[in-house]
């Protein structure tokens, strides 16, 4: 120990003192530590007795050690984290903006085990393992996409669909006008089509295209969705308010489909929502095909080996989406269809009532 300290004090470095005592490095480290932080001089070292010397040098007490990079990052934590709630920011994307403040700190990785340490603290939650053919989660992304008129240049914004199933996470994506009940009932209906199966359940976000009442029990279908769910014979099960992590899996879907999709999408104008959905689908075939993160496989294997036969069949008729309004018999026995400004008659017993009127592009049906 003493000819550690004279090694040190003469000027001699960790790896020579090492070598000249055959004392590990990391040892010799500890010793000089100690020395530093006792802040007493080699004469006085000296003149300590072994039982001292051991007391100072040997302790059990557990040290901290103090790191000038962990304190700068610590400072930084809360305000990197906050940058990750920005849309289409990832960790990486934080390092970097990290590493622009502190070129020498810490490299991608250890970064990495740091700042996932920070964002987890406080947000334990059990992982949620899905079932094969269980649920179908559905949702509209907060970002549009948009569309160019050809005469006139104006931009007209659209929505985008997207459709994951729980286990594989085999994504559907495309582009729709609006989220009004036909163009998100549009998507449901495609993204069936684009798996080739039904799931269990299906469960969307409370869009006011979904539910007429939400709740965080168990939210009221409205009549279209609930027809169309009985149609393709799987219920819809909309999440709870105020809980995202009910549906967790397609809020990161949105997420990564903003990286792998909309980036690409963006570099070029599109003049129609064929055309558009025609370049999305190219660039969804490439997602798919992609291997997941630390996996040896991709969405379409894992849909393929794990998803795709345990799904039911489809119905083989499409799903024609069921229009009402309210009309009044009129003294010949006919109602007025506001649809097409026709007239079509009913039982003269009805003449008087006010009937429910249902109907398609090819049938219509009355209620009283």
């Amino acid at each position: 120990m003493r000819q550690i300290l004279r090694l040190y004090v003469s000027g001699r470095g960790t790896k020579f003192i090492s070598q000249a005592t055959g004392v590990a490095r990391n040892t010799v480290k500890k010793y000089l530590l100690r020395y530093v932080l006792a802040q007493k001089t080699i004469e006085q070292i000296d003149a300590m007795s072994d039982a001292e010397m051991s007391r100072l040098f040997v302790a059990k007490e557990c040290m901290d050690v103090p790191d000038q990079r962990q304190q700068d990052l610590e400072g930084l934590l809360p305000s990197l984290a906050a940058l990750l709630k920005k849309l289409g920011v990832t960790k990486s994307m934080v390092h970097e903006k990290y590493l622009l403040q502190y070129p020498n700190e810490y490299l991608r990785s250890a970064f990495l085990v740091r700042f996932n340490k920070f964002l987890l603290v406080g947000k334990t939650s059990m992982k949620m393992l899905h079932k094969a053919g269980d649920k179908l989660f559905v949702d509209f992304t907060g970002q549009k996409l948009q569309l160019v008129d050809v005469h006139s240049g104006e931009i007209r914004p659209v929505e985008v669909f997207v459709a994951i199933l729980g286990c594989s996470q085999y994504t559907f994506v495309m582009a729709v006008h609006s989220q009004k009940k036909e163009d998100f009932i549009l998507g449901c209906e495609r993204a069936l089509h684009f798996y080739g199966g039904v799931p269990l359940a299906i469960v969307p976000d409370n869009l006011k295209s979904v539910v007429t009442k939400a709740s965080k029990y168990e939210a009221q279908l409205n009549e279209h969705f609930a027809a169309f769910a009985e149609h393709y014979h799987t219920f819809g099960y909309p999440t709870r308010t105020y809980k995202p992590k009910d549906k967790a899996l397609v809020e990161g879907a949105v997420k990564i489909i903003y990286t792998t999709i909309f980036s690409k999408i963006d570099q070029k104008i599109y003049h129609t929502l064929p055309e558009l959905n025609q370049a999305i689908l190219l660039h969804l075939q490439a997602h798919n095909d992609s291997r997941l993160t630390a996996e040896r496989y991709s969405r379409r294997q894992q849909f393929l080996d794990l998803e795709a036969h345990t799904l039911k069949p489809l119905n083989p008729y499409r799903f024609e989406l069921t229009t009402a309004q309210m009309a009044t018999v009129n003294k010949y026995g006919h109602v007025l269809l506001s649809e097409d400004k026709r007239y079509y008659s009913v039982p003269y017993t009805l003449i008087g009532k006010r009937l429910k009127i249902k109907y398609t592009s090819a049938l219509i049906t009355t209620q009283y």
